[in-house]
């Protein structure tokens, strides 16, 4: 792993630990926005399993399935999550850190994951990455084949397993509980 990318990954995960406590002190959930973030979250858990149940980490350039509508779905998958807690937490403040904190670490990430790539794969990663938006979905030009000229690959249960997806399911469980618990807790308290 590079340097750069070393930071970036070791940072992302260093200030996300404070930045999570400062959003559920800042959060000021309600049963309705809690409910309407956790919809939003699914919506993101659902795209990081399509990504995770079809990804070969390093073993292949994955550019089929949601692969060939943006080059880093996890991600997308990701962020999606993170909207889902800005909603749930109802509060300005805590969805403004939750927003700074996704954009700063993860475009980082992503660019670095990108430079691995294009040494890994060379050629093949460019012609996808001239194809393939970064982030941000065309949805208007839809699925494509892969770039390589590979088969399409088809989603795995046994590979979403492989690649733990289901601790991020876990993880949103568990932090919504705790949104929940920050809702009683200020209904309690008072703060």
């Amino acid at each position: 792993m590079s340097q750069p990318r070393k930071f970036w990954m070791r940072w992302r995960v260093r200030v996300g630990y404070p930045v999570a406590i400062l959003y559920w002190v800042l959060a000021t959930p309600k049963p309705h926005w809690i409910a309407i973030g956790a919809v939003i979250a699914g919506l993101g858990l659902i795209i990081r399993a399509a990504a995770s149940g079809q990804l070969r980490k390093n073993e292949e350039l994955a550019t089929s399935g949601i692969y060939s509508v943006t080059r880093n779905p996890l991600y997308l998958g990701s962020a999606i999550l993170a909207a889902g807690f800005i909603v749930a937490g109802h509060s300005l403040w805590a969805g403004l850190l939750v927003a700074v904190y996704f954009c700063v670490f993860y475009y980082a990430v992503m660019r670095n994951e990108e430079e691995e790539l294009r040494a890994k794969f060379g050629a093949s990663f460019e012609k996808y990455a001239a194809n393939v938006p970064l982030f941000f979905p065309n949805i208007f030009r839809g699925p494509k084949q892969p770039v390589d000229g590979a088969a399409p690959k088809v989603f795995s249960w046994a590979q979403y397993r492989r690649n733990r997806e289901y601790k991020p399911l876990i993880g949103t469980i568990g932090a919504f509980a705790m949104v929940w618990f920050r809702m009683w807790f200020r209904t309690r308290y008072g703060f």
